[in-house]
């Protein structure tokens, strides 16, 4: 899926960049578990799959399920009781040896709560549960791919509009996985599960704790992903190529919008022009998937807020996309003359780029200081 915004940016090129990638290096060193209802593990070639491209990647998985042939024939995976007293070691152990491990619940059991117990007891953040109706669908037939905590509570108070009882009762499982500390839950078919986890459009519903989106600057650790992501929005025709070392700019004066605290949804640099007390407001990008989080407005505020910091009389933009004009519009920002920012940012610039570019511009009140001393009358 594209961006919701498009601004002055830069990149590697489109060659150094694949969603798979991205994701892959999002859960390199992580544990995931994936759960698959007996019903829903027919045909296991999906699954077999996304657990290669995982092993790859360095992840490691544990698959719950009922079907412990399936587990051990199709998948060849190595089959743990769910019911070991001491699980959670036992997979340890495993996962010296091979990244994805099996755990089989009993028949007698309730499969969800067994699932959250298992994921619980091994303190894996991420469950990705396997549903043959794939995830939440609105009114209007369209997919809702993310879903908070309060919206879930909405939406069981309802009585689920629209979802059926069996449906029903997995929302109910999956907020009682959130409430038990379990933080994202992905509901999805299994033939969707790769896009589900490998693509930034998903194709079933990630259900989290917190509607939270979370802005700060980019660290060391978070230059691959920002640069993978401005090489997405390059390949996309977003952002503007820069050379290499304007690339290096940009990430080390960058900040990043997380969800979850880990997902980089978006990406934007403040370009400092001391000279003309100004500041631009560079290779602004947001991921679609995230696009009801307003992480644009959050990426934008925390600019400004940053801006104002430095002492900044104004900030200023430029794309060549009337649809992120207006959302800059939108943001305080008003259509300006290329001579109303500084002459600097025209320097080397494509002309052919110039004639079409839109600059835009909003004034800074000064930040606000400490406030006089109260004085009272002698």
């Amino acid at each position: 899926m594209g961006s919701t915004l498009e601004a002055e940016g830069e990149g590697r090129g489109s060659s150094s960049f694949s969603e798979k990638s991205f994701y892959l290096s999002e859960f390199r060193g992580r544990t995931l578990a994936i759960a698959v209802p007996a019903a829903d593990l027919g045909a296991p070639a999906p699954l077999a799959a996304v657990l290669k491209e995982l092993e790859a990647g360095g992840a490691r998985v544990v698959v719950i399920s009922t079907q412990r042939s399936t587990l051990e024939a199709a998948l060849g995976l190595r089959v743990l009781s769910g019911a070991l007293p001491r699980l959670e070691a036992a997979v340890w152990r495993e996962f010296a040896e091979v990244p994805r491990v099996g755990v089989a619940v009993a028949g007698s059991q309730a499969f969800a709560p067994a699932c959250r117990d298992i994921v619980l007891r091994l303190g894996v953040g991420k469950l990705v549960w396997i549903d043959r109706e794939g995830g939440l669908l609105l009114a209007d037939g369209n997919r809702e791919s993310f879903v908070d905590r309060a919206e879930l509570e909405a939406l069981l108070v309802s009585g689920g509009v629209g979802v059926n009882a069996r449906r029903l009762a997995l929302l109910r499982e999956v907020e009682e996985a959130l409430d038990a500390g379990i933080a994202a839950v992905n509901v999805c078919t299994l033939e969707g599960l790769a896009d589900e986890l490998f693509t930034y459009g998903g194709s079933g519903t990630l259900f989290t704790r917190e509607r939270y989106v979370e802005v700060r600057r980019l660290c060391l650790d978070d230059y691959d992903a920002a640069d993978d992501l401005i090489a997405r929005g390059v390949a996309e025709g977003f952002l503007a190529p820069r050379p290499p070392h304007e690339i290096e700019r940009v990430l080390t004066s960058g900040f990043g919008a997380f969800v979850e605290g880990r997902h980089l949804a978006g990406i934007g640099a403040l370009l400092v022009n001391p000279q003309a007390r100004a500041a631009e407001l560079a290779s602004l990008y947001t991921l679609t998937r995230f696009l009801g989080e307003g992480v644009g407005s959050h990426l934008v505020m925390h600019a400004l807020e940053r801006a104002r910091a430095l002492a900044c009389d104004y900030v200023f933009a430029c794309t060549v996309s009337d649809r992120v004009a207006g959302f800059f519009e939108r943001s305080g920002f008003r259509r300006v003359g290329p001579g109303e920012i500084p002459a600097e940012k025209w320097r080397d610039y494509d002309p052919a780029r110039r004639a079409s570019v839109i600059c835009l511009r909003t004034e800074l009140a000064p930040a606000p200081g400490p406030a006089e001393p109260h004085q009272t009358p002698a």
